[in-house]
């Protein structure tokens, strides 16, 4: 199998928009009293919440681009923005399970409220995160790439 090339160049616009993008809407969400109610329930700090927002965007933005990038022509869709809103929805599962496991609700009394609100917050940053890749991707011209994806052999007789 051939390694990818280019790849990290052309990651590089669509992981930092990304990332810019989920930052935003997290900035946005924390402006609203729910997600005031929510950080008093977890104890989240304001200042350190954003800081990690956007490390955690650039985090998701870079496996999103990676992933939408490298397995650009193996997702069924044709339109890069719901390639990139499919392979963010795949990382949503994730952020949901992981981070957001029961654990870190023990100290609230209504631990399904607080899933339950946190999940939507996440969905909603995460989406946003996949819809500007996939943006960033349309507006490049990103497309299914020889370098990216190794051919199918195919059989002819």
């Amino acid at each position: 199998m051939k390694k990818p090339k280019g790849i990290w160049k052309k990651m590089l616009t669509p992981t930092l928009v990304g990332g810019l993008a989920f930052w935003l809407a997290n900035f946005a969400i924390s402006r609203t009293e729910i997600a005031a109610e929510y950080r008093a329930a977890m104890s989240i700090s304001y200042y350190p919440m954003l800081m990690e927002a956007l490390a955690g965007g650039l985090l998701i933005g870079f496996w999103v681009s990676f992933l939408l990038l490298r397995f650009y022509g193996s997702i069924p869709v044709k339109d890069p923005i719901l390639k990139s809103v499919l392979m963010s929805s795949l990382v949503l599962v994730i952020v949901t399970i992981v981070p957001g496991g029961p654990s870190s609700f023990l100290a609230t009394s209504n631990v399904t409220r607080y899933f339950f609100i946190s999940t939507v917050i996440n969905a909603i940053r995460v989406t946003v995160l996949g819809i500007a890749i996939g943006f960033v991707c349309k507006r490049h011209g990103v497309e299914h790439s020889p370098s990216l994806v190794p051919p199918v052999p195919t059989r002819t007789e």
